[in-house]
């Protein structure tokens, strides 16, 4: 099976080095990343505990002994396995609880569909919770939700509900996470800070998008309607040219120094070849030209 988008890279929570001190949880969390401590060594793993003195194991697979001693604190994502009983691992999922994600599905039964989230345990989707019929090897954009009655962690089609309508504290150019949902008339539809929803609209688009990637947006406008306007750049006086200087500069450097580019390029060619509006496009020549780092030619731009 080819190997989906959300497969790469996959990191395990040891990856990372945290200078932060860490922060011993209370009590052991499904679907989220818990920090526990070792407590003691087993034939079948270590068994890690909350502060309240709850328990739960760390199979031998994800135990090295070297950097996991008795005593220290650990951090562990929390799931349930084939048996539904709570487990830990030290593999990072591709989305924790509340989180969306863009999954490809391996297993469909009368009564759901399972996807791959990236732990050895896939992910069940019920039945009820699918908008459309799933089919094997296709991706679907899924929230990773809880079944509080039996503490299973499970995916649904069915976002709506999730998003968030208290839009309190949110203003122009603040900045999130977002993920691509589906495309629309007018350009993609996101969800963006696993919460809100929100819109790119094509005309300010630069760069392809695909369903599943996941882009850092900035807020255009907070609209009546609890939903976003989004942009892939700053907004007014906080964009940034130095992006799009670099970028400039490289096709120049690409091209042996010079390119058929001038401020009265077509716009379209423009986005082509630079991935920026024709506006964003001219006031990065300025800040080029006035910083002497090339210079405009009757029909073209030059290094210098």
């Amino acid at each position: 099976m080819q190997k989906p988008l959300e497969e790469t890279p996959q990191k395990t929570l040891t990856d990372a080095k945290n200078p932060i001190e860490k922060q011993h949880n209370l009590s052991i969390c499904i679907g989220e990343i818990n920090t526990l401590m070792v407590m003691r060594d087993t034939d079948y793993g270590y068994f890690l505990e909350a502060k309240d003195g709850s328990e739960i194991l760390l199979p031998n697979i994800y135990v090295m002994e070297d950097e996991m001693p008795m005593g220290s604190l650990l951090d562990v994502f929390v799931y349930t396995d084939s048996e539904d009983r709570p487990v830990a691992t030290t593999k990072m999922p591709y989305a924790k609880l509340g989180e969306f994600g863009y999954f490809t599905v391996v297993d469909y039964k009368p009564y759901g569909a399972f996807v791959n989230w990236g732990l050895p345990k896939d992910l069940f989707v019920p039945l009820s919770q699918q908008k459309e019929h799933f089919t094997v090897g296709k991706k679907y954009l899924l929230r990773v939700c809880l079944d509080e009655q039996t503490n299973r962690l499970y995916a649904t089609q069915k976002i709506g509900k999730y998003f968030n309508r208290d839009m309190k504290g949110l203003h122009q150019n603040k900045t999130f996470e977002a993920i691509i949902l589906a495309k629309t008339p007018l350009g993609f539809k996101v969800v963006a800070d696993n919460q809100y929803e929100g819109m790119l609209f094509d005309n300010e688009i630069f760069e392809t998008l695909r369903i599943g990637d996941k882009k850092k947006v900035y807020i255009k406008n907070v609209r009546k309607d609890f939903k976003l306007d989004l942009s892939l750049q700053p907004i007014g006086k906080q964009a940034k040219i130095g992006e799009g200087e670099g970028t400039v500069l490289q096709r120049l450097k690409e091209a042996d120094g010079e390119l058929a580019f001038t401020y009265k390029s077509d716009a379209e060619e423009i986005k082509k070849t630079f991935g920026m509006s024709k506006k964003n496009f001219k006031r990065t020549l300025t800040a080029l030209i006035e910083s002497k780092q090339i210079a405009l030619l009757e029909s073209s731009i030059k290094l210098l």
